[in-house]
């Protein structure tokens, strides 16, 4: 589908089709190339200032959704030696439309052996009435690196929660080390909101984080405060859970875990 073709689609009965790929490569002069960075539609991509060997680039989103009935896929692969930061300009708010469907977001991760790729989009907002499926599924090789962090905010100020059902795999090479999905909202299955799950919360998040040196000096698992958690998974890989009152108190719990790993530390009790 070239640029554009997304607009093509009466939205009304169908929901809108968009697909957009980013391909990031060493360019053996010590920084990254972009040979492939194509969006249409609803997922425009645009490069911005990087720092070191790193390119940066911004999923910009041109119009709303995902809305009922649209199917979104966004797809990266880093290649050796390359290294890639991937973030939004804005959060993504999931909205009732007028194709009563479920909407789809699925996102496509291929890391490759001594390649980086940091994914650190802004929040998916649960709006009322909306139905949205999400799929995150990451490939990194033996030695690739990897930060991935997802934030789901059940409803805007005062709302209740669309339907939110969200899948995160992890494969390290090879291997699959993480598989898990939760559903949220009207419809799931019950008790999402009870004690063993969201407890009243209404902002989930998960940060990933995949090295090599965590193979020879695994992390811990422990809690990082109430309803947060860090859990080492196989492999050279931990999962931090966290739960929170609103978005900018996940954000935090998140942050704080990711710098305390990315000094060699263990995350600290907050």
């Amino acid at each position: 589908m070239g640029p554009g073709a997304a607009g093509r689609v009466d939205r009304m009965t169908a929901g809108v089709t968009a697909h957009a790929r980013i391909v990031a490569r060493a360019d053996g002069r010590g920084g990254t190339a972009l040979p492939v960075l194509d969006g249409d539609g609803p997922l425009a991509l645009r490069r911005t200032r990087g720092t070191g060997d790193e390119a940066r680039v911004m999923v910009v989103g041109a119009m709303s959704g995902p809305l009922g009935g649209d199917r979104f896929t966004l797809e990266a692969r880093v290649e050796q030696g390359a290294r890639l930061c991937v973030g939004s300009a804005a959060a993504t708010l999931a909205l009732p439309g007028q194709a009563k469907a479920e909407a789809r977001y699925d996102v496509r991760l291929d890391v490759a052996d001594g390649a980086e790729l940091r994914w650190t989009p802004e929040q998916l907002i649960s709006a009322g009435n909306s139905d949205l499926r999400v799929t995150t599924r990451a490939e990194v090789g033996s030695g690739g690196r990897l930060v991935l962090r997802e934030e789901q905010v059940l409803g805007r100020a005062g709302e209740q929660p669309g339907r939110l059902t969200s899948r995160l795999t992890l494969r390290v090479a090879g291997r699959t080390v993480l598989d898990q999905e939760l559903a949220c909202g009207p419809g799931a299955p019950g008790g999402w909101d009870g004690p063993a799950v969201l407890a009243g919360h209404r902002s989930v998040g998960q940060l990933v984080v995949v090295r090599p040196e965590f193979a020879g000096r695994p992390v811990a698992a422990r809690m990082l405060g109430e309803c947060a958690a860090l859990v080492p998974l196989p492999g050279p890989a931990v999962l931090v859970s966290a739960l929170a009152p609103d978005a900018l108190t996940l954000r935090r719990l998140l942050e704080r875990a990711l710098t305390s790993l990315d000094r060699g530390n263990e995350p600290h009790r907050t």
